[in-house]
């Protein structure tokens, strides 16, 4: 980290060509001996990119930005705020703290967080922006956090963990054992430097399939903003837990939606079927991405379509963890479907239908947008139809 970014002229100079295309800014080199127009261009390119990612960040002036790879990488402000409302403790360590946005906001609910990083820019990167934000309780550290914990004799309230999900080899995964690092082969070290831990995952992470390569998983969050899954996280705990209750959150700008069941509920709930009522519920991707598919229909007392439409309906409408649409028309899927629709702009969705939304804009000459939401979806008797729905009040 090339630490003359911060001078007040280099800031400055940044400032003014804030709105500069980079291919421009770049061809303009650079006013300053000891700073390339690469660096000052990473600057440019990062404070853009993390505009609605970090606000606190972009707002925020002297703060630097590392390589768009690590941007890309990192927390949310939105999801590190969440995280760190679920943490109860005195001592937190991150040991793979990236730019710090986590340790950041956990140093907001603990004494003293230990941030680890091997990568010694990256490190230097987060260290200098927390300084700047104005926090003195992170200590750094740039270490291979497997060898630092294995010559540490620190026990820590909690450990979060957000392994590497890029590889030299594989590329992108998202397996744990295939991440750096690899949390089921160490996770006998881990639990013996914690009491518990807290584990980040990829949005495509199965479920079932993180619970094959974790144990004593105690609780799973589906952490979702504006209705996109982020992320998924895992607390582990000392003992063993056969049954783990599963949240899935729904953060957006005016309500976060949470609901809560156990993973022995979302396994062994059996949904009611029918055919489209007065009312249709689809449910938020956090929900969705739990699997809980009979659960909603048990817990909510609505009907399902069909065992592979994950669309819901009753005859009176009730608040529901997703959207929710009052049904217009019911219109079989076949060759007058065109002149039964004699619709310009609607919003599609597809559930359990073969044609894509494309395809259909493109058959039925729908543009996108409007107040009229259609439903492209297979019924309990396997017959295809569209929903026209509008939005409930």
């Amino acid at each position: 980290m090339n630490v003359a970014l911060l001078r007040p002229d280099v800031q400055d100079y940044l400032a003014i060509h804030e709105h500069t295309p980079i291919a421009t800014f770049i061809l303009k080199g650079s006013p300053f001996d000891a700073i390339s127009p690469q660096e000052l261009a990473q600057q440019l390119e990062g404070k853009r990119r993390i505009k609605s990612k970090l606000p606190l960040w972009y707002t925020t002036e002297g703060i630097l930005f590392p390589p768009k790879v690590n941007l890309e990488q990192t927390s949310s402000e939105r999801t590190a705020k969440y995280k760190a409302s679920l943490l109860n403790a005195t001592t937190i360590v991150d040991i793979t703290g990236g730019l710090g946005i986590d340790s950041y906001y956990f140093s907001r609910v603990a004494s003293q967080v230990t941030h680890i990083e091997m990568n010694e820019e990256l490190s230097a990167f987060a260290k200098a922006n927390l300084e700047t934000l104005e926090t003195s309780n992170v200590t750094h550290v740039v270490a291979n956090a497997i060898d630092f914990l294995s010559n540490t004799n620190e026990h820590y309230d909690v450990m979060y963990v957000d392994p590497g999900r890029r590889t030299d080899s594989k590329g992108k995964v998202f397996m744990l054992k295939d991440c750096l690092p690899n949390v089921p082969k160490h996770i006998d070290l881990l639990l013996s430097k914690c009491t518990t831990i807290w584990i980040k995952t990829a949005p495509l992470l199965d479920i079932t399939a993180g619970l094959k390569e974790l144990k004593n998983v105690a609780e799973i969050h589906i952490i979702a903003v504006k209705n996109e899954v982020k992320e998924l996280l895992w607390r582990i705990e000392q003992e063993p837990n056969e049954n783990c209750t599963v949240h899935t959150v729904n953060i957006t700008k005016s309500i976060t939606a949470h609901t809560s069941f156990t993973y022995q509920e979302l396994i062994t709930a059996e949904a009611v079927y029918d055919a489209p009522k007065k009312y249709l519920y689809e449910p938020n991707s956090a929900l969705l991405k739990s699997g809980g598919f009979n659960w909603i229909s048990k817990q909510y007392s609505v009907d399902k379509l069909h065992p592979h439409t994950q669309l819901y309906t009753s005859d009176t409408c009730i608040p529901f963890p997703g959207r929710s649409f009052n049904i217009e028309k019911i219109l079989p899927y076949n060759k007058q479907l065109k002149k039964e629709l004699n619709i310009s702009k609607a919003h599609i969705t597809t559930r359990n239908f073969k044609e894509s939304v494309k395809n259909l804009r493109k058959k039925f000459k729908i543009k996108d947008g409007g107040d009229i939401y259609l439903f492209f979806t297979t019924l309990l008797n396997d017959k295809k139809v569209v929903l026209v729905c509008h939005k409930t009040a």
